[in-house]
């Protein structure tokens, strides 16, 4: 029995493998002859399978593989000084329209050590980039909406923070009247978050951006002398999922229109400090006032109402009240090592 030299069985091997395979492939010498090709990619490309073997990569087909920026990549990798991985290109055959393929090339040892093979894979991502396209398409007109419908949103609860203060303004009830004012100011609060929203990406609110714009509402309609009362903010340049900017916002402008309220009587100056400030999953928040201050184991109106005690509780904080010297601060934090949940996805 003749023995077959092993260098012609592996080449045998080879060309089994490329016409069988799934894949676009082209096996090719290192002069850009093509050796086999694979069923797929005759297929593919439609291609007839007998003119392919022995042609040259750019007379297959219709001329269509005449790419000199790719015959020269694929000689510098027969050469060894270059390798063609991941390289796009944009295919276009007569009559049909623009396919985008991705061409991976290396060097094959077939056994035959005298001469140098190519293995060319070819991949059409025509209908991924189509995909991917129109996945970004829509992701920037969900942007687009949801920004149109923050502004409208945010329109919306100033024209009601318009209705809660003429109301206000007609009731007699100094105690409805009261309520009226701080369901106004609450509304302002959501409405300066819907604003700041319409400017921000991912979702992410910068709190001293939103503190700062909260403020100024607050002390617009509620400090009548801007030069006897003022609030200032001095936090961070932390950056919060909208729903606890909203449960902080609410909190700062309860906090503060308490202070407003009770810190300052008798035409007494001073000045509310809301600072923020986190560090990884710990933050905290604080209002301090250098008001009147309170008695020693008094507690100061307004401090320990549910709505507050409930949104801290959704941030998973904790309340401290303690003397400013002059005035009182209240701090609500959160700590890590408290075992305490991401407040990003409290309830």
């Amino acid at each position: 029995m003749q023995k077959i030299p092993i260098a012609h069985f592996e080449a045998a091997s080879t060309l089994a493998v490329v016409v069988s395979s799934n894949e676009p492939l082209l096996f090719l010498s290192d002069d850009l002859k093509v050796i086999a090709a694979s069923a797929s990619f005759c297929r593919a490309f439609d291609i007839d399978p007998k003119t392919v073997c022995g042609q040259r990569l750019s007379k297959i087909g219709n001329g269509e593989w005449a790419m000199p920026k790719l015959a020269s990549l694929l000689r510098a990798t027969a050469s060894g000084s270059a390798n063609i991985e991941a390289y796009e290109i944009d295919f276009q055959r007569p009559n049909q329209k623009m396919r985008h393929l991705v061409v991976n090339a290396r060097t094959l040892d077939d056994g035959d050590i005298d001469h140098i093979r190519l293995l060319l894979a070819i991949t059409d991502v025509t209908d991924v980039r189509a995909e991917a396209r129109l996945k970004d398409d829509l992701v920037r007109d969900n942007a687009i909406l949801l920004q149109e419908v923050q502004h409208r949103v945010a329109n919306s609860l100033q024209i009601i923070a318009s209705v809660l203060m003429q109301s206000a303004r007609r009731v007699q009830s100094e105690e409805a009247r009261g309520h009226l004012h701080n369901a106004h100011h609450r509304v302002m609060s959501i409405a300066t978050l819907q604003r700041q929203l319409s400017t921000s990406s991912g979702g992410k609110v910068e709190l001293r951006t939103y503190l700062t714009q909260l403020c100024q509402s607050l002390g617009a309609s509620m400090i009548a002398d801007p030069d006897r009362l003022s609030i200032e903010v001095t936090a961070d340049d932390s950056a919060v999922d909208a729903d606890v900017s909203v449960r902080l916002g609410l909190i700062v402008t309860e906090l503060a229109i308490n202070a407003l309220k009770h810190a300052f009587p008798d035409e007494r100056t001073g000045t509310i400090v809301i600072d923020y400030r986190s560090s990884g999953d710990d933050w905290a928040l604080s209002v301090t006032d250098n008001g009147i201050g309170m008695p020693a184991g008094a507690p100061k109106a307004g401090l320990g109402t549910g709505i507050v005690e409930a949104l801290v509780k959704t941030l998973n904080g904790e309340i401290q009240l303690s003397d400013a010297d002059p005035g009182t601060a209240v701090t609500i934090s959160r700590q890590e090592s408290a075992g305490s949940r991401d407040i990003s996805t409290a309830a």
